[in-house]
């Protein structure tokens, strides 16, 4: 019942009152109380009407508060999608001070199979002092224990310090600038042929440009916009028990790619190869030693978008400016070792070394760089930690903060 409703039956409950006292003598007494019970219930009704705003208020903080402390617990099986939110202030080389922002879900496609890892999407954001603002989405789907697609779509402007594009040049250049651009798509579709080893198909679609350069003869002739269409195969063998945050097993990746002539700007084909060997191994009581070994192919005079940077990627030679040093193909190596502290805590350690290189004839012991550093953990959801990384690489260093394990 309504207050107008309320307000209509009080007032004729009181001239009914009034008109059955003058006309049939009709006991006054019962009447008053009739009509002052109504308007005791509709003062009741009004006062529980005011007091809701504030208490779907209060309802919305608890929310907020539970989500926030117990946002890694697996709700998969509760929900369509458990989803976590987070902004925080990042501190990088390239990109001084920043923003970020994060959106995390888990969902599962088969709640029927318990033992099935449980599918993830993020959505990452962020804007720093220098003019760097990138957005990006990206995710592990699994339909079933046999079928499973990875994928990644970025766009990213990032005005960068810049050396050249060979590692020889890069130790001999001064220091100059430019701002790039790009647009990226990568999916990665798996099927297990037997258990844990899996056959997949992958597709790499990437357009750069270069908005701003401050020396063109860095470039060493190369273009300064590609665009690549790549398709490739890949065998891996997987064991892990998570891919975010994995504790134990065995990761071996390898994959090959081709980006044909026609669907490139590159005027010729390229091949690239890459490998990736995970191990991981609990130790005493809430520790995990893992290790990492990568290795990339490309062959020789690769345009400049394909070839790989050292600290790209925030995953290996962590702290290391983006860029100080790139080239055709790179190696690298890493030991971390990750320890719970209490509840949603952890800390790891770090040690690990890479270079990148012009062909194998060429790749040399000295041009190898040392890197190491510590890091703090944070469990944002189920399996999916907030990193925060400090790594030292060659005269410098920096932070990382993203989500997931650096492998």
């Amino acid at each position: 019942m309504t207050k107008r409703y309320i307000y209509i039956v009080v007032l004729l409950l009181c001239c009914c009152s009034a008109m059955g006292q003058a006309a049939a003598g009709v006991d006054s007494v019962a009447l008053a109380e009739a009509s002052q019970e109504v308007a005791t219930a509709s003062v009741q009704e009004l006062a529980t009407a005011t007091d809701s705003v504030p208490a779907k208020k209060d309802n919305i903080f608890k929310k907020f508060i539970a989500q926030l402390l117990m946002g890694n617990k697996d709700k998969t099986f509760e929900k369509p999608i458990d989803i976590s939110f987070a902004a925080y202030p990042s501190y990088t080389n390239e990109a001084s001070f920043g923003l970020g922002a994060m959106v995390s879900g888990l969902y599962r496609i088969d709640k029927r199979d318990s033992l099935l890892l449980p599918s993830d999407v993020k959505l990452l954001a962020g804007v720093s002092l220098t003019g760097q603002y990138y957005v990006s989405i990206e995710g592990h789907n699994f339909f079933n224990r046999k079928h499973r697609l990875n994928y990644k779509l970025e766009f990213q402007n990032k005005p960068l310090d810049f050396w050249g594009i060979s590692y020889e040049a890069c130790n001999v250049n001064p220091k100059s600038t430019y701002t790039r651009q790009g647009l990226m798509l990568e999916a990665d579709y798996t099927y297990m042929l037997i258990p844990n080893f899996y056959i997949g198909g992958a597709l790499d679609v990437r357009y750069n440009f270069l908005t701003k350069i401050g020396d063109v003869s860095y470039l060493q002739g190369q273009n300064d916009w590609y665009y690549f269409t790549g398709a490739g195969v890949s065998l891996t063998y997987d064991t892990r028990n998570s891919i975010s945050n994995p504790t134990k097993g065995i990761h071996i990746m390898l994959k090959e790619m081709i980006y044909p002539k026609p669907l490139g700007t590159a005027g010729k084909n390229i091949f690239s190869t890459m490998f990736i060997g995970n191990y991981y191994q609990r130790m005493w009581k809430g520790s995990v030693l893992a290790f990492d070994l990568y290795g990339e192919y490309n062959g020789e005079n690769v345009p400049w978008p394909l070839r790989p940077e050292i600290g790209e990627g925030n995953s290996r030679m962590r702290g290391f400016y983006r860029g100080r040093y790139i080239d055709n193909n790179m190696m690298s190596a890493q030991m971390e070792l990750r320890q719970h502290i209490y509840k949603r805590l952890g800390v790891v350690a770090w040690v690990g070394c890479g270079t990148v290189f012009p062909s194998f004839k060429e790749l040399k012991g000295s041009s190898v760089l040392l890197n190491y550093g510590l890091g703090v953990r944070l469990e944002f959801k189920h399996n999916v930690n907030l990193r925060i990384d400090y790594g030292f690489g060659h005269e410098m260093g920096g932070f990382v903060i993203t989500l997931s394990e650096a492998f």
